[in-house]
């Protein structure tokens, strides 16, 4: 596997540097933070994909929030993504409060749908999403995302927590792999 993961960190291509991604990130976390301020929200990481974006801008939202975890995947360790597989839903009462889910990337939006929508049956008041890559694709998704870092054209990614059959989520940049 490791000769496999090394080939593809050897032909990816970096669309977005280290910088660039840090920026966006500050970007989405000012905006968040004209949004959120006075919601006293949930942050809802999506693991394992949001845990390197959330853990970015937690720093930096600058009013009381609490902090909890969904797990829900379409793709495990794989490329392609199949049904939702539910690991883990969040521990803190959703009813009537307001909800920011934090992931990694917007893909088809299948996922990120589904849990909005077991936050909606929890009775969250409001969900807003926050998702550090939009891929623009060639069909509608479900929902658009409250908050983006930035845009990629259709490519399959990793880094900043999109992973590569598990591996590479930790790259210092977004890569294509080729």
């Amino acid at each position: 596997m490791l000769t496999e993961i090394k080939q593809v960190q050897e032909n990816a291509t970096l669309l977005h540097t280290e910088v660039e991604v840090e920026q966006a990130i500050v970007n989405m976390a000012a905006s968040i933070n004209l949004e959120l301020k006075e919601a006293n929200p949930i942050l809802l990481c999506v693991m394992n994909g949001g845990l390197v974006v959330a853990g970015k801008l937690l720093t930096q939202l600058n009013f009381p929030l609490t902090i909890d975890a969904v797990n829900a995947s379409r793709y495990g360790n794989q490329t392609n993504g199949s049904e939702i597989r539910w690991k883990q839903k969040p521990a803190t009462n959703l009813e009537g409060r307001v909800v920011l889910l934090v992931d990694d990337i917007l893909d088809e939006g299948i996922t990120l749908a589904a849990i909005k929508q077991y936050c909606q049956e929890q009775g969250a008041k409001k969900i807003y999403s926050a998702v550090l890559m939009d891929k623009k694709i060639n069909k509608p998704k479900p929902l658009k995302a409250d908050f983006v870092g930035l845009e990629v054209e259709d490519h399959y990614l990793y880094g900043y927590g999109m992973d590569y059959k598990g591996y590479l989520r930790n790259a210092a940049g977004i890569f294509a792999c080729a």
